[in-house]
């Protein structure tokens, strides 16, 4: 049971620990001049000589960590005329790398659909971060005026509507925001490190002699009694005349 709550808590922060891609749609707006129209949905403005409108782009997360966004542009032809509609639809990769980019353009019953575009369709090319983007979006805008070249399109709005694409392209590109993931947890399952135990099966350290026990001096052994004095031989008393005299026995 505790294997596998470590495995769960394991997978858990590997989710929340990738960086966090979003799209900044305020500032993508505000370069666009705001979104003040259709009830705040949209920015109009005017570009290379004729009006067009961006809506607020549809934003979905991706499987991966990343975001799709599709956003629809409108050429503004005037009261008697319909609009012709553009659809710009970039995946966006979890780093905040644009990964693809493709568009599709609805003049009047006819539609115009780029290739997919990605990065790297050379052999041995591979671009990151802002070459990358660069390249899908100047291999998106040359497929897509071969494309309605072809078509022999001439009116100014529709003409200019492959500049108007990569205008938002490039803001939009702008608008993508990276947040650095959050530091990992603690694993609760770790033990704290302590103090690691001596080794009782090491040797020892041979440069480091230890001092041998001072061995305790053994017992003095008792000193011989000194011999007993000989006892002193007894006195002789010899008696001449009256007078007696004392002399000692030799032994």
């Amino acid at each position: 049971m505790k294997p596998l709550l470590i495995l769960c808590l394991a997978a858990l922060t590997a989710t929340f620990t990738h960086a966090q891609v979003s799209l900044d749609q305020d500032a993508f707006g505000d370069k666009l001049g705001g979104w003040t129209k259709r009830d705040k949905q949209a920015a109009e403005y005017r570009l290379s000589g004729a009006d067009y409108r961006t809506y607020k782009p549809e934003v979905t997360p991706t499987p991966d960590g990343g975001l799709f966004a599709s956003l629809r542009i409108d050429h503004i032809r005037g009261w008697l005329s319909s609009d012709d509609h553009a659809v710009l639809e970039i995946t966006i990769s979890a780093k905040g790398e644009i990964e693809s980019a493709q568009s599709t353009i609805a003049l009047q019953g006819r539609s115009i659909t780029t290739d997919l575009i990605r990065s790297g369709t050379n052999a041995g090319q591979q671009l990151v971060g802002v070459d990358r983007a660069v390249q899908i979006g100047t291999d998106l805008i040359a497929d897509l005026s071969a494309k309605m070249l072809r078509e022999k399109i001439v009116e100014a709005g529709r003409v200019s509507y492959p500049a108007v694409l990569r205008h938002n392209y490039n803001l939009l590109f702008q608008a993508i925001r990276v947040v650095p993931p959050p530091p990992a947890p603690a694993d609760p399952a770790a033990p704290a490190d302590p103090a690691a135990p001596a080794d009782p099966a090491a040797p020892a350290d041979p440069a480091t002699p230890t001092d041998p026990a001072t061995p305790t001096d053994p017992a003095a052994p008792a000193q011989p009694a000194p011999p007993a004095p000989k006892p002193a031989p007894p006195l002789e008393i010899k008696t001449q005349g009256a007078t007696p005299q004392t002399q000692l026995k030799k032994p």
